[in-house]
């Protein structure tokens, strides 16, 4: 089909702009980490934020991946990515993206800041950091080649991000109780007045 033709290409810079704006998102969320007990709502809600973005993302890389195996002719001659990051990074990457968001999700959701939930957030984000690491480093130099192609349907790829940005938004302050409930436990533990 003619109107499907440059699917890979744009599928790719879907991708990456997803990339570009989860690299900002995930640092201000990474940057909580450095006072996570004054931060916790902050962390809370760019991690409920993020939560549309991620799952886009999933999407998008889930549908190149389905569109090569399945024989996609512009997907194959493209060619699979290196077979350590298909076999060994990806799948790695994908369940502990997952781990980490469900686990704290349900500690928004159970009101937890303390005891084996906490402790396998924190496991599975070592897990999940370490190889996202390689993740990104083997992808970083494709991002702007993708970002300056000029491909038909830019503005919608943008208006598709962005919905999902601000569904994450949506999302966020919807948790809002939560994530402030969740921020007085914190300080309470610590004896800083939650008020």
């Amino acid at each position: 089909m003619k109107r499907l033709a440059g699917g890979s290409d744009r599928n790719e810079q879907l991708t990456a702009i997803l990339a570009t704006l989860l690299l900002v998102l995930l640092a201000i969320e990474g940057a909580t980490l450095l006072n996570i007990r004054s931060l916790m709502s902050v962390h809370a809600f760019v991690g409920v934020l993020l939560l549309p973005v991620i799952a886009l993302k999933l999407v998008s890389t889930g549908w190149r991946m389905i569109s090569y195996y399945l024989g996609g002719e512009e997907y194959v001659r493209r060619g699979p990515p290196h077979l350590a990051i298909r076999a060994l990074v990806a799948p790695v990457v994908v369940v502990s993206t997952i781990f980490l968001f469900a686990t704290g999700v349900a500690l928004l959701a159970l009101d937890q800041s303390q005891g084996a939930l906490v402790g396998l957030h924190k496991a599975s984000f070592v897990v999940w950091f370490l190889a996202m690491s390689v993740h990104v480093l083997t992808r970083l130099t494709r991002v702007p080649r993708s970002l300056g192609h000029r491909l038909p349907g830019l503005a919608l790829r943008v208006g598709i991000v962005a919905a999902s940005l601000v569904a994450g938004l949506a999302l966020a302050m919807l948790t809002l109780p939560a994530v402030d409930q969740l921020q007085d436990n914190v300080s309470a533990q610590v004896g800083v007045d939650a008020e």
